[in-house]
């Protein structure tokens, strides 16, 4: 990925957080046949300087033949995107010199995947899935709601992926290429935006213009 200077991240802690947050991601392999992209819902786990990918595929899909454990993969973390407009500049006002552009944040992470037929391990990866995406619920839904013989039959069915991080990095377009005065215009023009990427964007935007001050 091509990150200009001003718009790489490099907050290791930041990255990762960006990535438990969007944690919904995708998966890039290279077979002997094909490049394929697998899109997965994703639990983060380990330390800063250890991290693991884990998440989990039905054992029909074929990726698990395909790919060779140990093999080189890329995992895509998409956080919030929108388009600006150049009306939201101020210096468009007064020489024109403006066009759109497309403020972003995205992580990169790269690492050597394993296949995972252990159910024991899968249980604890759905478990862990759950109660992330559960705990915002009036009445979280638990693994151990369901029957258990039911859960062990499906268990079979589900083969692991766990992801050997290497590394990560990260894109954070967020108008840094603009003067300040452009900066502060896109704020107010995303910020009272009930749409969650609008608001999220300009809340980044000026999160950057404080440490800057």
């Amino acid at each position: 990925m091509f990150i200009p200077k001003k718009f790489r991240q490099e907050n290791t802690e930041e990255l990762i957080a960006m990535m438990q947050k969007y944690s919904f991601a995708t998966l890039i392999t290279q077979s002997e046949e094909e490049i394929e992209a697998t899109h997965l819902p994703v639990i983060i786990s380990g330390e800063t300087d250890k991290l693991f990918i884990k998440a989990h595929i039905a054992k029909a899909n074929p990726l698990w033949k395909s790919v060779k454990d140990g093999a080189d993969v890329l995992v895509i973390f998409n956080g919030p995107n929108c388009y600006i407009s150049p009306n939201h500049y101020p210096t468009k006002k007064e020489t024109g010199k403006a066009v759109p552009t497309w403020n972003y944040v995205v992580v990169h992470a790269k690492g050597h995947v394993s296949f995972i037929h252990d159910n024991e391990w899968v249980y604890g990866l759905i478990d862990s899935l759950t109660t992330v995406h559960e705990r915002n619920s009036d009445q979280p839904w638990s693994i151990t709601d369901a029957p258990e013989p039911y859960i062990q039959k499906m268990l079979p069915a589900v083969v692991g992926v766990q992801i050997d991080v290497a590394s990560i990095t990260g894109q954070w377009k967020l108008s840094q290429n603009q003067p300040e005065v452009n900066q502060r215009g896109v704020v107010n023009g995303l910020g009272n935006s009930q749409e969650n990427n609008l608001s999220e964007i300009a809340s980044l935007i000026s999160r950057n213009l404080l440490k800057g001050e």
